[in-house]
């Protein structure tokens, strides 16, 4: 080979490196239903980069089951999530990430549960990050990480679709690992209970089209909706995702098997989306059926945003969720809600 060829493939080699240690840098730990499309805002302090997004939001639900004046519930939710970050010398880059949440009345509506606990009042999430060409090491709050590198796509505006996740959930302090390689990224998280996550994820274009497939494997804990019965969950998740134009579709398939002393349970579930733009109107329409033992378990979400102005939006959900399962005295889950939520949204 001749110097210059040399030279070509070390420069390669080096925008290759480059490329991977951004994307395994780009991180988040918002593991809500509401993120911010804004890019974050930015300041220099000294040799610290210091960046801030979030999402205020002004939302009205109306629970449809009930018909009651009592349950049309206004509430305020906000969130901001801060980084600062620096490069030392061996060109590695060093973060803090902070995400905190605000919900007034977190109890007032379904979306966001996907079979694990109700959002708090307040809640935040921590991490230190450590990155550099061979991936990001994290520590903190992970116990959502994985998930969030190989989830569907959220809903648009106010939709959100129950159950669409693994029972079993992590503990909130771990470690994880994401390294971006070429169009694959892997990412893996260990909690302080020895529950771990795995997830594999391919994404790339192909002509005018976009593929992305992900593939997970979760080792966790999940608690009965009554808190009376502990289960060990093993599960497996693989998603198909399909961008054309303004139209996002995708489906995902899992099968999850619990066990515990009082009962072992075996649950299956398909989830499948689409989401489509024009203009400023956003639109997305998603279901879910699944069974868990011998109950069925069964959502769908259909959301709308509206996009007033950079920033401002003027969103809509209604959302459907019914799975009732009790096995051995214990109830496993009870679960049935139909909801519209309508919100206006800032998001910086």
């Amino acid at each position: 080979m001749t110097r210059h060829t040399f030279l070509a493939l070390g420069q390669g080699l080096a925008a290759s490196l480059v490329i991977s240690s951004a994307a395994a840098q780009s991180v988040s730990i918002n593991y809500d239903r509401l993120s911010s499309l804004e890019e974050p805002l930015a300041a220099a302090l000294g040799k610290v980069t210091v960046t801030a997004t979030g999402v205020l939001d002004a939302p009205l639900g109306i629970d449809l089951m009930s018909g009651s004046e009592q349950d049309v519930n206004a509430g305020f939710l906000g969130n901001i999530e801060l980084a600062a970050s620096t490069q030392l010398r061996n060109r590695w880059n060093v973060q803090v990430r902070y995400f905190a949440q605000y919900d007034s009345d977190p109890g007032a509506s379904i979306l966001g549960l996907g079979g694990g606990a109700a959002p708090d009042e307040y809640s935040d999430n921590v991490v230190g990050v450590i990155s550099g060409a061979w991936g990001s090491v994290i520590g903190g709050n992970t116990a959502n990480l994985v998930r969030e590198q190989t989830r569907r796509l959220r809903g648009a505006g106010n939709g959100a679709l129950a159950f669409d996740q693994t029972y079993g959930q992590l503990s909130d302090w771990g470690g994880a690992y994401v390294g971006q390689f070429g169009p694959a990224r892997l990412s893996a998280g260990v909690d302080e209970d020895g529950n771990f996550d795995i997830g594999a994820s391919w994404s790339r274009p192909l002509g005018n089209k976009d593929y992305r497939f992900t593939l997970r494997y979760t080792n966790a804990d999940y608690v009965s909706g009554d808190g009376l019965a502990a289960f060990d969950t093993s599960s497996i998740l693989a998603l198909g995702e399909f961008t054309y134009g303004s139209g996002v579709y995708d489906v995902g398939v899992g099968y999850e098997d619990l066990s515990s002393a009082a009962t072992d349970l075996e649950r299956w579930y398909i989830s499948s989306g689409a989401r489509y733009k024009i203009g400023a109107l956003t639109a997305s329409l998603e279901g879910h059926y699944g069974r868990v033992g011998d109950e069925p378990e069964v959502s769908a979400a259909l959301g709308v945003q509206y996009d007033i102005a950079r920033g401002l939006s003027l969103n809509v959900g209604i959302n459907h969720a019914d799975a009732q399962l009790i096995q051995n005295s214990v109830t496993v889950i009870d679960r049935k809600a139909t909801e519209a939520l309508f919100s206006l949204r800032y998001s910086y």
